[in-house]
């Protein structure tokens, strides 16, 4: 109940603040504005431009109701913000949580559909547990990163090499080894890439697969002329 009367009365002010400027119109921005969290509703009641902007966003995605009428057809679509607006909103809330990380924790978190973007905006909670799980991912990379930024010495050469096999060998256990020596003739800092990017791995493990794969076929064409 605390709940939804502070809701009602965040609505009250905004109303009160929006209809100067938009009287025919304060209604339906009002309740626009109202999907937000209400720590952002608070921050905008103190923020005159932080207010406009969110404003002047709402009355963006009204304006192609004006034209095709499409907008109040697809429901959710009619208050729904544009990716851009959404990439800001989702932003100005990752940075409340003074992380360090806010613009990677942001494209992070925006990778995923528009509808849950939605609902980490929606839900504080559900937002919270997206973020952590981010910094955790992060602090693995950056983990990474310091153990393979210097591969000078032999030892830390053998070293990239051991955990280089045993993520190749989850990916192609029958070729591990091959491939392995292959990406091992990579520049340092280009292995170093492929430790934090799993789709850069990915991918140059298949260039390696390929390469296998064709010296396997010269081989056996280089057998049949023989014989």
């Amino acid at each position: 109940m605390e709940e939804e009367e502070d809701v009602e009365e965040l609505g009250e002010r905004l109303y009160k603040l929006i209809y100067p400027g938009y009287s025919n119109m304060a209604g339906k921005l009002t309740g626009m504005l109202l999907e937000l969290p209400s720590s952002v509703l608070a921050q905008m009641l103190q923020d005159e431009t932080m207010l406009a902007t969110a404003v002047e966003k709402a009355l963006s995605a009204l304006q192609p109701s004006k034209h095709t009428g499409k907008m109040e057809a697809e429901g959710e679509d009619a208050v729904s913000a544009s990716s851009d607006s959404l990439g800001e909103q989702l932003y100005e809330l990752v940075d409340t949580h003074n992380t360090g990380f806010t613009e990677k924790i942001t494209g992070m978190l925006l990778e995923q559909r528009k509808k849950d973007v939605q609902k980490l905006l929606s839900d504080p909670g559900l937002l919270e547990e997206g973020i952590k799980v981010a910094l955790k991912t992060l602090e693995e990379q950056n983990s990474t990163e310091t153990d393979v930024s210097d591969c000078s010495d032999p030892d830390d050469i053998d070293r990239m090499g051991e955990k280089l096999f045993a993520i190749v060998q989850q990916i192609d256990a029958k070729n591990c080894a091959d491939i392995t020596g292959m990406l091992l003739e990579m520049e340092p800092k280009t292995l170093g890439q492929l430790f934090c990017d799993r789709s850069m791995l990915e991918a140059a493990v298949k260039r390696a697969q390929a390469a296998i794969v064709r010296a396997a076929h010269t081989a056996i064409a280089a057998i049949k002329q023989k014989a």
